[in-house]
C-alpha cells in the first residue's frame, strides 16, 4: 500500500500519472496479481496492489506534486 498527499493543484496530476504510468508499470510485473487506485476529497491518492512473491515499489511522482513524501506499507493476508 502505497498513500501520497499532493497539494491540491496537483492533484489530478497525480491520479493521471498514477492510472496511465505507475500502476500500469506494477501490472507488467512477475508476481503482480491486482491493483486498486483510490483518491480522497483531501488530495490523497491511495494505491492497494496484491502481490504472489514479493511487492515491487510504485514509482516516484514528481515531488513537487506532493505536499509531503508517499508513505509506503507491506502487509500480509491473515488467515481466520
Amino acid at each position: 500500500m502505497v498513500e501520497m498527499a499532493a497539494h491540491p493543484e496537483a492533484h489530478q496530476d497525480l491520479v493521471d500519472w498514477a492510472c496511465a504510468v505507475a500502476v500500469p508499470e506494477l501490472e507488467r510485473q512477475l508476481g503482480h496479481v491486482s491493483s486498486e487506485v483510490f483518491t480522497s476529497a483531501d488530495n490523497r491518492l491511495v494505491v492497494i496492489s496484491r502481490w504472489r512473491s514479493e511487492p515491487v515499489a510504485l514509482a516516484d511522482p514528481p515531488k513537487h506534486w506532493l505536499r509531503r513524501e508517499a508513505h509506503s506499507w507491506d502487509f500480509s493476508p491473515v488467515d481466520r
